[in-house]
Formats: C-alpha cells, structure tokens, sequence
C-alpha cells in the first residue's frame, strides 16, 4: 500500500495557496522529491527509526526526510497529499508541514507545539518534532 498520495498537477485544484517563505517551498519541494523516490518503500516506524537516526548522523539530511516521508502517514493518522516536484498548489499535509517549518525559523515554540499537538497523536509528537526540526536545521546550513 502506498505511504503518500501524489496528485497531478492538472487535478482539482484548492481555491488558493497560502503564501509561505521561499525556505519553506524549497523544503517541501525536497520533501515532495523524498515522497515520490520513496512512495513505494514500506512504511516505517517513527519510534524505531528515530532512534536509529541518532545512533548513525551520517547521511542525515536525506536520511531524515525519507524517514518522515514514510513514516508521516503514522504520524497523521490518514494517507497524506503531497503534489508533485514543481507544482504551485500546496495540499494541506504540505502547508502544515511548512507552517512548522517556519515556526522553527522564528523560533516560535508555542506555534510548533500548537500545531503539532493539533494533528500527531501524543505517542509521536516528539519523533515527528525531531524529524522536522533536523531537516530544518539541515536546509538552514545550506
């Protein structure tokens, strides 16, 4: 079964894109690549996976997005949407993803607690925060 739903560009289309920082565009475009190299990988447990990430930092960059790319539809409870590379519309999973990551850039605790406490299941909120926090910190080297 698929981990991540990909819609096509000419497909219906939301009434308009919340505007977002450039940054973040540029890390759910990445992410969008992730999804669309790992769509048919088996899902991954976030707890399991986390805790591998830790112990090995190599790779970390795409290592840490291909493991929440599989691993977010444990995180959200249902198939999420992610369009394809290149595509202007945002789909909801992926303004979400960017309202986080701009909380991170501006060092906005209350506003990624919020939204992460909004939509992930208490068990996983602490994976799902460090997955988007290091890729964060990985694009802000770059």
């Amino acid at each position: 079964m698929q981990a991540v739903s990909f819609i096509p560009t000419d497909a219906t289309r939301a009434p308009s894109s919340p505007m977002m920082t450039s940054r973040s565009l540029r890390i759910i475009n990445h992410l969008r690549l992730v999804a669309l190299e790992c769509r048919s990988a088996s899902r991954v447990d976030l707890d399991h996976a986390c805790a591998l990430l830790l112990a090995d930092p190599a790779d970390a960059q795409m290592r840490h997005a291909e493991t929440l790319m599989r691993g977010f539809r444990q995180a959200v409870s249902r198939r999420p949407v992610f369009y394809r590379p290149g595509t202007v519309d945002l789909s909801f999973d992926e303004v979400w993803l960017g309202r986080l990551f701009e909380a991170i850039e501006r060092k906005d605790d209350d506003s990624f607690r919020f939204l992460i406490q909004s939509r992930v299941p208490r068990w996983t909120q602490r994976n799902l925060a460090f997955l988007t926090r290091s890729i964060s910190e990985q694009f802000h080297k770059t």
